[in-house]
């Protein structure tokens, strides 16, 4: 068990309950890595925590619920995470949520101020809360999961489409931020943007035996992709799109 780059690295994951959450405490776990997972679900995050345990005995993997809309309570975290292990070398953002209209005449607002709030807000705050901790570690990725619709938005997808594309500017800041304090030797952590058309995991294909989702990412191939972020030096990853889907 074990690679190279994230042996004994703290990594935190926002929205660790959900199936891509699941995958990827599943796979930094196998990694080495010490995983501390958050979900405003507390049944379903200790149900990903557990399997992770069981699946990587000896693996450290823990979880809290966390409320990500609170900037005092993602600071909390943050500090906590790495008084209890001495560092946090990662933030995987994985709080997701989508709504869409029939047309864009009968796109709701209402729409968008859910979704402002799940992939706006958590970006800005898991970000504010870990930066300082994410640039004193030698290894820091603060890695967002987005979606091909921010580069090229469709009629029904308004709002789902600005918020990906907000979050993206967001992180995209931070990563200038890192690019900044990295001086003339460049950065030393990174934050970067895998992107998807959308994600599937096996209970969709259940569900769902004759669908094909063409172009739709599995979320074990995303918990992958989220471990390569490590394997590359943090100059050739930090402010870059990484596509995981063919591009629009």
């Amino acid at each position: 068990m074990g690679n190279g780059a994230l042996e004994g690295a703290v990594i935190a994951v926002a929205g660790a309950g959900g199936p891509a959450g699941r995958a990827a405490l599943l796979r930094l776990a196998e990694a080495g890595a010490v995983v501390v997972g958050s979900d405003n679900d507390p049944e379903r995050l200790a149900a990903a925590v557990d399997a992770a345990r069981y699946a990587h005995g000896g693996a450290t993997v823990t979880g809290e619920s966390v409320d990500l809309l609170d900037l005092e309570s993602t600071r909390d975290w943050a500090a906590r995470t790495e008084k209890e292990f001495g560092r946090v070398d990662g933030l995987v953002h994985l709080v997701g949520g989508w709504r869409g209209s029939e047309t864009f005449t009968k796109t709701s607002l209402d729409d968008w101020d859910f979704l402002e709030l799940l992939l706006v807000r958590t970006v800005q705050h898991t970000t504010l809360a870990f930066h300082e901790a994410l640039q004193r570690s030698d290894r820091g990725r603060y890695v967002l999961i987005s979606a091909a619709g921010a580069t090229k938005p469709t009629a029904g997808n308004a709002a789902y489409a600005a918020g990906k594309a907000a979050a993206e500017a967001w992180t995209l800041a931070m990563a200038d931020y890192f690019r900044k304090a990295g001086g003339e030797q460049g950065p030393t952590s990174a934050a970067a943007i895998l992107v998807v058309k959308a994600l599937v995991h096996d209970a969709m294909r259940a569900d769902r035996p004759n669908a094909k989702f063409a172009g739709f990412t599995d979320v074990k191939h995303l918990a992958e992709a989220i471990v390569d972020v490590w394997d590359e030096p943090a100059a050739e990853v930090n402010g870059k799109r990484l596509w995981l889907t063919e591009k629009p």
